[in-house]
């Protein structure tokens, strides 16, 4: 999501903090640990909305003005390729479906296609609401859009076929940003805290939190608002779970641990 967030959202983040405080305490879904494998440099200037690892390489999209789409070297942060959006436009979520990648914008129910390999432009297709974090489940293109549920779209005919509520502890749960498919299940940010809901996508329960602070402790010089958890990237064959936030200097490969 885009900096300046309206009222609603704010109170939204202030309802977040109470909803995970009793779950720490009473642990009603299962909180998960994580352990530090290997930090990567990763570019400040990148407003990060989506994170992708696709063939060796890291796909990212980011917001702000100019919102960009580029393809990252993991092992230096180097930019390989980048496009720039209209300035019209506030990037955020990002997949790979095939050969093509999806962005998602915030407000203006425009979503853009780019072939894989070059992030040339191949079009674009209209959807309805915000547009917050993307991925897929090689099957559905899957949307959230800043309300407690996942959203499911056709990606040959970017029609949506369903949508289902997000509930953590039976309390509906809103503010999910960035999203990744991992092993059968969505990973989602939630938005300015540092927790990682683990969702069923068939049912929209969250089965689990992944909780990282600390991760970077020092953010210093960074803002306390914007500066925050954002990316996450699965990579299948070598199983590593890939992590950053927005204007955030690293990127970290982390392994889970627990649940306590």
């Amino acid at each position: 999501m885009r900096s300046g967030a309206p009222a609603l959202a704010a109170a939204l983040v202030v309802g977040l903090a109470a909803l995970f405080a009793p779950v720490a305490v009473v642990a009603q879904t299962p909180v998960y640990g994580y352990e530090l494998v290997r930090t990567f440099p990763h570019d400040p200037g990148a407003f990060t909305q989506g994170l992708v690892f696709e063939k060796g390489l890291l796909l990212e999209s980011t917001g702000r003005a100019p919102s960009t789409v580029r393809r990252v070297r993991l092992e230096d942060g180097a930019v390989l390729t980048r496009r720039e959006l209209d300035p019209a436009f506030f990037g955020e979520g990002l997949t790979v479906v095939g050969d093509r990648v999806v962005t998602l914008t915030w407000t203006s129910g425009k979503a853009f296609v780019w072939d894989r390999e070059t992030l040339r432009p191949l079009g674009e297709f209209a959807y309805a609401g915000e547009g917050w974090g993307l991925t897929t489940d090689g099957q559905r293109l899957i949307l959230s859009d800043g309300t407690p549920a996942l959203r499911f779209f056709d990606p040959a005919t970017m029609a949506e076929t369903g949508r289902v509520p997000v509930t953590l502890n039976g309390r509906p749960l809103a503010m999910l940003n960035e999203l990744e498919w991992v092993e059968g299940e969505v990973f989602a940010n939630v938005w300015q805290t540092d927790f990682i809901v683990r969702i069923d996508p068939a049912t929209g329960v969250v089965t689990g939190i992944i909780d990282l602070t600390n991760l970077m402790p020092d953010r210093s010089g960074l803002d306390p608002t914007d500066a925050v958890l954002n990316g996450i990237a699965w990579d299948p064959e070598g199983r590593r779970l890939f992590v950053t936030g927005k204007n955030w200097p690293k990127l970290f490969e982390i392994r889970l641990t627990g649940p306590r």
